[in-house]
Parts: C-alpha cells; structure tokens; sequence
C-alpha cells in the first residue's frame, strides 16, 4: 500500500505544517461542540433547558443564533473537514503485515472521515444560515427503513453497532487506552488531561450505548419516533429513575471529553 500514488499523496499531505495546524483545530472545535452539548445536557436535567437539541445540531443552532457565533461556525467547518481529511489520510497510510487487520484499521480511519465530515456539513448548513435537527433525520432515515424489506434488521444492525462503539469508548475510558494517542507533559497537566480523558470517553461511551439501544427499540417496537439519536438518548437517561443524577453526570462527563479533545489538539500524535 506503500507504494502507490495514493499512498504517495497521503504522505505527502501528512508532512504539510498546515495541514496538521488545521487537523489540530479539528479536535479542538470539536471539543467545543461536546463542551456545549453537555451544558445542554445540564440545563435538561435540570429543568431550565430552551428547547434546544442536546446533540451537534443543537450546539450549532446556538452558536448560529449571535455573529460572533456564526463566524465562529466557519472556523468549526473548516477544522472538521480538515479533520476528516486527515483521517482520510491516515487511512491511506495504514500499513500491516496482516492484510485483515490492515483493512480493519482503515476502515475505522474512513468511517471517523465520515463522521467529522457529517457534522462539517452540518455546521455548513447552519453557517449558510439554515437549520437542521438530527433527531428529525435519525426518525426520517428510520421510517424509511422500517418501510422496506429488511428494514428492522438493517435498523437493529445500526443500533447494535452504535451500542458497540458505546461500549468501546467506556473501555478505551476504564482502561485508558486513549493515553497512546497523546504526548502528553509529566507532572500535574498530564494527569489532569489523563482524569478529564476517562471521564470523558466513559461519558461519551454511555450516551452512545443510549442512541445504539434507542436504534434497537424502533426497530423491535417499529416506532421510528424512538430513533432520536444523541438528544433522544440523553433525554431518555432524565427519565430513568435517579435519570437527573445519571444526565448531570453524563452531561459534566461530555464536558469533561471536550476538555480532552482539545488537550488531543495541542498534545495528540498526528
């Protein structure tokens, strides 16, 4: 894979300063847009919410609501589409004597493209001046689905997988794993970001798991209205028993993963 233009290309762009200033500022925008979600998350539990998303479309929508925040949706599309990019690239760098794994671990840099790209767009549309709800589009995309062959299963797959990546970020949480992509300081700094990472990825892995098992719920209930996606999930933790304590904690947790993107922003290996 070493050899081929493609492969050529992406070494080449990994090399650029710019490129990677900008790839930087990916992370560091797209801890901003977890910061806000979890205030979001905050003011839901505690009953002073104003009817905005707990998700990426409703930290948009706030930022899009004064000018400064419209300028700053700029700087959020570009760093995610950089991002993107970048994860595109690594991709094309991937190199392993194992084939499986090799395409494995691509296949996880393309699918991390594709999510940054997603809400890149998303923040575009906000930066033209438009409006979008993830909530809406996760029911939409689901009652298209429950009206076709296969749909449930296709749906509970999605639900599934989600729940999976939950489970994965509370373990790459619990057991720290997220420490090998930093190169972080000795002393106090560096066992802040250590703290704030854990609780952060263990935060984002329980919200995750939430929208993966509302995926499922939709599909066994057929009920796309279930399928709400990060609010719909976030929402559906309030409404547990002792569901204020477990949103407040989920909410300081997604704060907490947006204090660690952006520590990954100044201290993350590219």
């Amino acid at each position: 894979m070493t050899g081929n233009p493609a492969s050529q290309a992406a070494r080449q762009a990994e090399n650029s300063p710019v490129f990677r200033v900008l790839a930087r500022l990916g992370y560091a925008v797209n801890g901003l847009l977890h910061v806000l979600i979890g205030i979001i998350g905050l003011t839901v539990a505690l009953g002073s919410g104003g009817g905005e998303s707990a998700d990426q479309t409703g930290a948009l929508g706030q930022l899009a609501t004064n000018p400064a925040g419209r300028a700053l949706l700029w700087v959020i599309v570009v760093g995610l589409f950089a991002l993107g990019l970048w994860q595109v690239v690594a991709g094309f760098q991937v190199s392993n004597s194992d084939p499986k794994k090799a395409w494995g671990k691509r296949a996880s840099e393309f699918g991390k493209a594709v999510a940054y790209f997603a809400v890149g767009a998303t923040a575009l549309t906000f930066a033209l001046g438009g409006s979008k709800s993830s909530s809406d589009s996760s029911q939409s995309a689901s009652a298209t689905a429950l009206a076709t062959p296969g749909g449930v299963v296709a749906i509970v797959v999605v639900g599934l997988v989600v729940a999976g990546i939950g489970v994965f970020f509370v373990f790459r949480g619990v057991t720290r794993r997220f420490t090998k992509d930093l190169s972080l300081p000795s002393g106090a700094v560096g066992t802040a970001v250590v703290v704030v990472g854990a609780v952060g990825y263990i935060a984002k892995g329980i919200a995750l798991a939430m929208v993966g098992v509302l995926f499922v719920v939709a599909a066994v209930t057929f009920d796309p209205a279930k399928a709400t996606g990060m609010d719909g999930a976030l929402k559906a933790l309030a409404a547990l028993p002792f569901g204020t304590v477990i949103l407040i904690a989920v909410g300081v947790g997604l704060i907490a993963y947006g204090a660690y993107l952006a520590a990954r922003a100044r201290w993350g290996k590219l």
